[in-house]
């Protein structure tokens, strides 16, 4: 299917704040996520295995849903009973069989971006892998592209779900302007039901394990460490079944743990310009620092060795 990505990367950054109707179409519906992060990309347990073979466990983190136990009209005892939901640091995790279910995706640091045919870049939370000066995907022909990127929008098509690319749409152009063809693609196929456990879908065995990291990734202060537990979960995993393979966990977990990639140094890197940039302040004196230059992907990036893209001429 044809897509017109050009200046857009509205599936990879949060634009919400340059929207004047910002859309929390994640926050629909019983489960709604702890974390604030907009379209996380969710992986499969394969991905993650490579994303953390390659070095790059630091990129990744984890998305935990709150349920909401009246939504269907139970309370909070008969929901927690049946294993839907279990109280994690004050919060109703969503469960599957008193296991506290998850996702795992790319991380999204804050970086100086002009998405959705914007004049002017401004700090937005942006896909770990986006180049933000050219906004194309450093990994796009590489073999760690994930499935969901690379079949986007089409699953939301096969469902009728609308997709960000006629959200761009509907909020900054005209209808074609970004979802030039909406035939769904053959290979469009979700991954639903009980095929999805251990699969995409992932549920931690030890709710006590995760007393203080749940409070920490809503908060959006999620460690290394926190983000590595759950990482090493999701590679252990067994598809369509609960087990974990405590073995694959603890050498996941581990690697995870101790990656030091170049996505990892840009992410911390990002995040201290953009507080510079909140702060009001140019800590490396000539250094724009504070600006919102996209330029900057070049050193932050390309400096440490990412993937440069091609560019759109």
């Amino acid at each position: 299917m044809r897509v017109n990505c050009e200046g857009c990367a509205g599936c990879c950054v949060d634009w919400r704040a340059l929207s004047a109707t910002p859309d929390d179409h994640e926050r629909v519906g019983p489960e709604r996520p702890l974390d604030d992060v907009y379209n996380l990309v969710p992986l499969t347990r394969d991905e993650v295995r490579d994303f953390v073979n390659a070095g790059f466990g630091d990129a990744l983190t984890p998305r935990l849903w709150e349920r909401d136990p009246e939504s269907d009209g139970e309370g909070a005892g008969d929901d927690g009973a049946s294993g839907r939901s279990v109280e994690v640091d004050g919060f109703d995790v969503a469960a599957i069989a008193g296991r506290p279910a998850f996702f795992v995706g790319l991380r999204k640091p804050p970086k100086p971006v002009a998405p959705v045919g914007a004049d002017e870049a401004s700090w937005l939370p942006t896909c770990a892998f986006l180049d933000p000066e050219t906004l194309q995907c450093r990994i796009h022909d590489d073999d760690l592209y994930p499935d969901e990127c690379a079949t986007y929008p089409g699953r939301n098509l096969l469902m009728a779900v609308e997709s960000v690319c006629e959200r761009v749409e509907r909020e900054f152009g005209a209808p074609g302007d970004r979802l030039v063809e909406d035939s769904v693609p053959e290979d469009a196929e979700p991954l639903f039901g009980p095929q999805a456990l251990g699969g995409k879908v992932f549920a931690h065995p030890d709710p006590d394990a995760l007393a203080d990291r749940v409070y920490r990734i809503a908060a959006g202060e999620a460690t290394a460490d926190d983000r590595a537990e759950f990482v090493g979960t999701a590679a252990a995993a067994s598809p369509g079944m609960l087990a974990r393979n405590d073995d694959a966990y603890e050498r996941y977990r581990d690697r995870a743990l101790d990656a030091d990639s170049w996505v990892g140094a840009a992410i911390d890197d990002w995040e201290a310009r953009a507080a510079n940039a909140t702060a009001g302040s140019d800590a490396a004196g000539d250094d724009p620092t504070a600006n919102a230059d996209p330029g900057l992907g070049e050193r932050v990036e390309e400096d440490r060795d990412a993937p440069e893209t091609p560019g759109w001429e």
